[in-house]
């Protein structure tokens, strides 16, 4: 009551934030999700001074990368075993004087359920692959100044995200004892913008804080250390943006696994060391 109160009290007025990015390949807290890559992205909300209301709606579709695809081992099906498919994200946040709480939903459009609650077993029977999540931060910097320093607490409640019981070790070959992983991330970031140059420097640590294969982590990891430069250019009727960005999985990484040759190997999501650079354009 007391939050609606002081919204109430506060000019609030109708936003939106439409663009969207190319990308030479899509990564994801630090994971290799996919190759050269188009990202469509649109918000719609209500912002004041100090709260917003923003349902957000962004996807992914991926070029045909025949570098990838070549030499990969096939299943049953003639599928190759690691494959990327087109993604559709929905996304709901409210912040409220720098705290903010959301909804992400990540559906992968490969023919499963758009939205998974069933139980393990039965993800696993009906091959669902899309996850949803519930997350909530706060943003140090817009409380006590005009920067950006968050905190954010992720944590997957439905869909994919599955592990196998160790409540019941005996049967762990059995497969069809599973338990839900509860898979969370901790993101610790930050960034300063240089206005008269139009630079902004951003960078990010990841941590996964239990065994989660969403991660690909056993025990409590750090999983991403990523740092971004980018360049903005401001126009009367949009924003066009220049942007790099690198990012390193230090969790068990090798020389075998911190890049791996796209040749002949189905395994590149697990590639420890990416990179990206995209343009994006907003309006």
């Amino acid at each position: 009551m007391l939050v609606a109160a002081v919204a109430a009290k506060a000019e609030v007025e109708f936003a939106y934030e439409a663009g969207a990015e190319v990308v030479s390949a899509y990564i994801w807290r630090g994971q290799y999700n996919g190759g050269l890559g188009f990202q469509p992205d649109l918000e719609i909300g209500y912002d004041g001074e100090h709260t917003a209301l923003r349902f957000g709606v962004w996807g992914n579709i991926g070029a045909s990368d025949w570098g990838f695809r070549k030499g990969l081992e096939e299943n049953e099906n003639g599928d190759p075993n690691t494959r990327f498919v087109p993604e559709l994200d929905l996304m709901l946040n409210f912040s409220f004087f720098g705290a903010s709480v959301g909804f992400n939903h990540y559906y992968y459009c490969d023919g499963s359920n758009f939205f998974s609650w069933q139980k393990a077993e039965k993800i696993l029977e009906d091959g669902n692959t899309s996850t949803t999540e519930v997350w909530a931060g706060v943003n140090i910097g817009e409380i006590v100044g005009d920067f950006d320093l968050h905190v954010n607490w992720y944590t997957t409640i439905a869909g994919n995200d599955l592990r196998v019981s160790t409540v019941y070790p005996e049967m762990a070959s059995a497969y069809d004892v599973v338990e839900r992983a509860w898979s969370s991330y901790l993101e610790i970031g930050g960034g300063y913008t240089w206005e008269d140059l139009g630079l902004t420097l951003s960078g990010e640590i990841g941590m996964s804080p239990w065994a989660s294969d969403l991660y690909g982590n056993e025990k409590f990891a750090v999983t991403n250390l990523s740092v971004k430069l980018n360049k903005a250019f401001d126009f009367d009727v949009c924003e066009l943006d220049i942007f790099a960005q690198g990012s390193l999985n230090p969790d068990g990484i090798n020389k075998e696994n911190a890049y791996i040759k796209a040749s002949g190997d189905d395994k590149l999501y697990q590639q420890k060391l990416n990179g990206v650079i995209g343009v994006g354009i907003w309006f």
